[in-house]
């Protein structure tokens, strides 16, 4: 029997990927204890996610409602499974910066803590098992912000004769910039997962996500952009941009295509640790005033927006991945959702009933 494990397994990219697995006949065992709620309130709450895949997908999803902060209950799941599991995706996270100034210790406990439990796990239980780590763009910190920018009518873009002029590469550096408390707590993370494939030659990878996105995330305001500001234009609720004159870019990646990307690897591992930049890149990227115009026109509703000047801590002005790195080591990947308007129609398709009764 192979296992593949997922943790944050009710959440978006958990969630994908445990469809996805499941249907290639694999047994996924879920870890999810839904603490989205506890971060973001009823609206965040997967327990809908959870209950959907359990319904669908039977003996094939085991659920278990376990905190990746206690490492005793992680041993117990994995010396249960041991050696059958093979693949593990680990998406479970405090993914907010405002919501980590207000408890550190909650969001270094979930994404740098629970890392390490996990990857310890791994190390007495299932040692050749692949480990898929969900990082974040947010480990550069705030150095995307001192790329040369250009403001145009709707967004802000680079110089195109700059050197990341077709994205920001794994060789921007992660040293002395402002990262946010969460930004710290996903690079200590991201550090140990590239340390224990290099140190003990493990299959280890961190993907760096820009904006990853689809229509079963539980989008709130402090976490989730783009289904967050769908939903928004459904149901009519006000929305905030904050600084920058909305004009910030963020590329956006499908959470199928997140998915296809972690199987490529997975298919044809690589040890020591690699890293790879994950996201929409120069084919889907979008700033906030431009993904408002695309929701207006994909719900035939004027969007109801105010305007902060106030920038968050550590938020990025411009930022594309470029993906050539992983492109040249799994040249087979592509990119189902290449546009951004393809991944706004679709949370619009299969979300606008459901939203406009819930809210």
């Amino acid at each position: 029997m192979s296992i593949v494990m997922i943790t944050g397994s009710a959440g978006l990219i958990g969630s994908e990927a445990t469809e996805f697995y499941a249907g290639l006949g694999y047994t996924v065992v879920g870890i999810d204890n839904n603490m989205r709620e506890t971060f973001f309130g009823a609206e965040g709450s997967t327990i809908w996610n959870r209950q959907r895949l359990e319904g669908m997908l039977g003996v094939n999803y085991k659920h278990h409602t376990i905190d990746i902060r206690h490492a005793d209950q992680l041993n117990d799941v994995f010396r249960l499974y041991g050696e059958d599991i093979s693949l593990i995706i680990h998406t479970a996270a405090q993914p907010s910066h405002d919501w980590a100034v207000r408890d550190p210790f909650t969001d270094f406990g979930v994404n740098a803590n629970g890392t390490l439990n996990l990857l310890e796990a791994m190390r007495h239980y299932c040692p050749e098992a692949v480990f898929i780590f969900t990082s974040t763009n947010k480990v550069y910190g705030d150095r995307p912000n001192t790329l040369p920018l250009i403001e145009l009518d709707s967004r802000w873009e680079i110089d195109p004769q700059h050197t990341f002029c077709n994205g920001i590469s794994e060789e921007m550096s992660i040293d002395q910039s402002m990262h946010s408390l969460f930004g710290a707590s996903k690079l200590a993370a991201d550090v140990l997962v590239q340390e224990y494939g290099r140190y003990f030659n493990f299959k280890t990878v961190c993907f760096r996500g820009g904006v990853l996105s689809g229509s079963k995330q539980s989008g709130v305001q402090l976490h989730g952009f783009i289904n967050y500001l769908m939903r928004c234009a459904i149901t009519g609720t006000p929305y905030t941009i904050f600084g920058y004159e909305g004009k910030q870019v963020r590329d956006v990646i499908h959470s199928s295509d997140v998915i296809s990307a972690f199987h490529a690897f997975y298919t044809n591992p690589r040890r020591g640790g690699e890293v790879y930049n994950l996201g929409g890149g120069r084919d889907s990227n979008v700033s906030m005033l431009e993904a408002i115009q695309i929701s207006q026109e994909i719900t035939g509703r004027e969007f109801n927006y105010t305007y902060s000047d106030v920038a968050r801590a550590g938020d990025h002005q411009w930022y594309v991945s470029d993906m050539a790195k992983f492109k040249a080591h799994f040249p087979e990947w592509k990119q189902a959702y290449n546009h951004i308007q393809m991944i706004l129609e679709g949370i619009f398709e299969e979300n606008k009933d459901r939203w406009s009764v819930a809210i």
